[in-house]
């Protein structure tokens, strides 16, 4: 069977955590660490090449995302039990725990994205944003649309999280 293209470069090599499935055509390089318990999903690239990659447990990376940085600027630091969209892209911005970037969301560098927060499918988090926690984000640039509940963060953001633990465990 064919695994995924783990590449060192630059001196760093990926570190992934205990548990995880990377899918065969996940792609990741650099300087990148995952939890564990993490899915990392066909044609996700992590380019850790010119700064940090940190994915903490539990996380996925669905198929087609892009994680990546600004030389010597930004990091990629995501927190525990998130969710990253089909063909989403995190360029140098910071993800706390409990968060849902949707769907081909956008999320540039030094972005903050606090714990409990859903950056809707197709959302564009500009460069230096702070967005407020237990909160909905959507558009172009992205702006609150909604507060979330505790349930609603269950509902919305933790089952999904859940969701990808078992699939992860399919493969």
């Amino acid at each position: 069977m064919k695994s995924a293209l783990v590449r060192p470069l630059r001196g760093f090599v990926p570190k992934i955590g205990k548990n995880c499935f990377l899918a065969e055509t996940a792609v990741i390089i650099g300087d990148v660490v995952t939890g564990d318990d993490c899915s990392i999903w066909y044609g996700a690239v992590l380019r850790g090449d010119v700064n940090s990659i940190v994915i903490g447990d539990r996380v996925n990376i669905q198929d087609g995302a892009v994680l990546h940085t600004l030389y010597n600027q930004s990091k990629v630091i995501i927190g525990n039990d998130v969710s990253v969209g089909h063909n989403a892209i995190i360029h140098g911005a910071s993800v706390g725990n409990n968060v849902l970037v949707g769907m081909g969301a956008t999320l540039l560098d030094n972005a903050v994205i606090p714990d409990n927060t859903i950056v809707a499918a197709g959302a564009l988090v500009l460069s230096n944003a702070q967005l407020e926690p237990y909160s909905i984000y959507a558009g172009v640039p992205a702006k609150k649309v909604k507060t979330l509940t505790p349930e609603d963060v269950q509902r919305m953001i933790v089952k999904n999280a859940e969701g990808y633990l078992m699939y992860k465990d399919w493969y």
